[in-house]
């Protein structure tokens, strides 16, 4: 006796979708929900709220007077605006250069050094970054002090007077950027070693019997593996270096708001607060964070694109 098995049955996609409940279809929503709403509470509302004051003369405790593009306008005529943007490029170069520099070649070391207690000298990477910022601008303050800091008897002993870094342009941004670079860059040596320990030691070790030596290896293998952390750091130093605020406004201890009589280290983060919150001028203050918000994206772009013709070796 022979039996006919009838072939499954088939649910058309169409039914199949009819048949998910509502709940299921909701579900993936709901579940990143949280996030796109804290972020327009906290993040997109301030940004568009900042665009909306600065068209007016905001008064926070009287009257909000439109007046259009004329903070804008007012903006670009005042040589304190020009001054802020370029000591916050100065010290954003200052800092962020040698400090991508240093973290690459560190982390190069560390991933090829032979060292006992690696792991204790990698964690120590992170001491500089749990550091209290204030703790730090003072430390490196009294180093840079005129009269009795460290870093002016060293000079003393190649003959070199004393100088003091708080009064002069460079001296002011050299200090700053010090205490930047030695902030960031252990936090940016770990995410470089992180990614070079994902590299195979067979690359290096072929190319070594190529006859490539640490330079070449470094610049050929570790670089362009790198590239994608790279182009994060470069653009997370860049938004973060051109917002710096704290060092600044803790070194000049006379003179916080200006940093400095003759404004030699006022950034623009600054200058925004000593215009909003110093002076009330929030509708001129607002126009500070607009042109701050446009200088960062001109510049991270300009970063992003440059730093992205950097190819892996093939």
């Amino acid at each position: 006796m022979t039996t006919t098995l009838s072939p499954p049955r088939v649910i058309p996609e169409t039914e199949g979708r009819v048949r998910q409940s509502l709940g299921e279809r909701v579900a993936p929503y709901a579940y990143i929900a949280p996030f796109f709403l804290l972020f327009a509470v906290f993040g997109l509302f301030p940004l568009l709220f900042t665009f909306y004051i600065a068209l007016f003369d905001w008064n926070p405790i009287g009257e909000h007077v439109f007046i259009g593009f004329d903070n804008f306008s007012r903006l670009l005529a005042d040589p304190r605006f020009w001054n802020a943007v370029w000591n916050t490029i100065s010290i954003w170069l200052l800092s962020t250069v040698p400090q991508l520099l240093v973290a690459l070649v560190l982390a190069h070391l560390l991933n090829h050094a032979r060292l006992r207690l690696a792991v204790f000298f990698r964690m120590s990477m992170l001491v500089p970054y749990i550091t209290s910022v204030a703790a730090t601008t003072i430390v490196f303050a009294q180093m840079f002090d005129r009269d009795y800091g460290l870093l002016n008897w060293l000079l003393g002993f190649v003959g070199v007077g004393p100088i003091d870094f708080l009064q002069s342009v460079w001296g002011s941004h050299t200090m700053i950027a010090v205490m930047v670079t030695w902030r960031w860059f252990g936090y940016t040596t770990l995410l470089y070693l992180a990614s070079l320990q994902a590299v195979p030691r067979t690359i290096y070790e072929a190319a070594a019997v190529d006859g490539a030596g640490a330079w070449k290896q470094f610049r050929h293998i570790s670089i362009p593996s790198l590239r994608p952390v790279i182009v994060f750091t470069i653009v997370t130093s860049t938004i973060g270096g051109l917002q710096i605020f704290t060092e600044p406004l803790l070194a000049s201890r006379s003179a916080p708001l200006t940093c400095g009589p003759v404004r030699q280290c006022q950034t623009l983060t600054l200058f925004l607060y000593e215009q909003g919150f110093g002076q009330f001028q929030f509708g001129y203050g607002a126009a500070i964070g607009v042109a701050l918000f446009v200088l960062i994206i001109a510049v991270a772009a300009l970063n992003y694109v440059l730093s992205a013709r950097i190819r892996p070796e093939r």
